[in-house]
């Protein structure tokens, strides 16, 4: 790889890519998803990902998780239980109908628009708890050091202390194997608060809200869609946070 300078130097260097493969998700033997996603914690993300879209409501509904490598990507495979069944049939059934534009129609736009369940009541965070979960997360990157490409989402306690994290070139993908990570290790999302280095979309504050956290930071500023929808369910939501100063929304 050659480096062109502005100066008209030219160097020779090398760099780490961050890996980006296929990742397709099966639960019950139907295919559900194909995400792309950096290959690492997948069973994290298989779990994170069936609890955040409501597909699983605790971790044992979630079972003989597999993850194998082919031609192609990776494939995790997973048994579902509970009442994530009959979402998981109609959305196979619904995909089959869809158009190549997408989903479409009031019905989906109902959907998109469905209340979030309410987050409990909860204090506000501390400001040098935000900070020091911040100046802790650079050692919870070490894919993001080597590559520079690479989304990370923490979970540190109401003292600011990194307690789990995970990365993927995906920001909603490293928040799902956060949420997969926490559910494993039997953590409460409410004990502490959800930190994202990716851009604050609507998304992520919802996985962010049914996973059962109160409180997200965020390095950048959010969408509108992701403050109303913040507002709406009160999740206490703080971004732009830097070294020095951090912008709170709302709580």
């Amino acid at each position: 790889m050659l480096e062109l300078r502005r100066d008209g130097a030219r160097r020779a260097i090398e760099r780490s890519w961050v890996p980006e493969v296929p990742v397709a998700l099966e639960f019950n033997g139907l295919a559900y998803a194909v995400m792309m996603a950096t290959p690492a914690d997948l069973e994290d993300f298989a779990l994170g990902f069936a609890l955040s879209e409501g597909l699983a409501k605790q971790p044992a509904d979630l079972t003989d998780l597999d993850v194998a490598e082919v031609e192609k990507g990776w494939i995790v495979r997973a048994s579902l239980t509970g009442l994530g069944i009959e979402q998981l049939t109609e959305r196979v059934r619904a995909r089959v109908a869809e158009s190549s534009c997408g989903l479409c129609g009031i019905e989906n736009l109902d959907a998109v628009a469905k209340p979030l369940p309410p987050v409990p009541s909860h204090a506000p965070l501390a400001e040098a708890a935000i900070f020091r979960a911040l100046g802790e997360l650079r050692g919870h990157q070490p894919l993001g050091r080597a590559t520079g490409a690479a989304h990370a989402a923490a979970f540190a306690s109401a003292e600011g202390e990194i307690l789990h994290a995970r990365e993927d070139v995906g920001r909603h993908n490293a928040l799902d194997k956060l949420i997969g990570a926490l559910a494993k290790a039997g953590q409460d999302p409410a004990e502490g608060f959800v930190l994202s280095s990716a851009r604050c979309s609507y998304e992520i504050v919802e996985k962010t809200v049914r996973a059962g956290a109160t409180r997200l930071v965020t390095i950048s500023l959010p969408t509108s869609m992701a403050v109303d929808r913040a507002k709406a369910a009160g999740l206490s939501l703080y971004c732009l946070a830097r070294d020095d100063s951090v912008l709170r929304v709302n709580g």
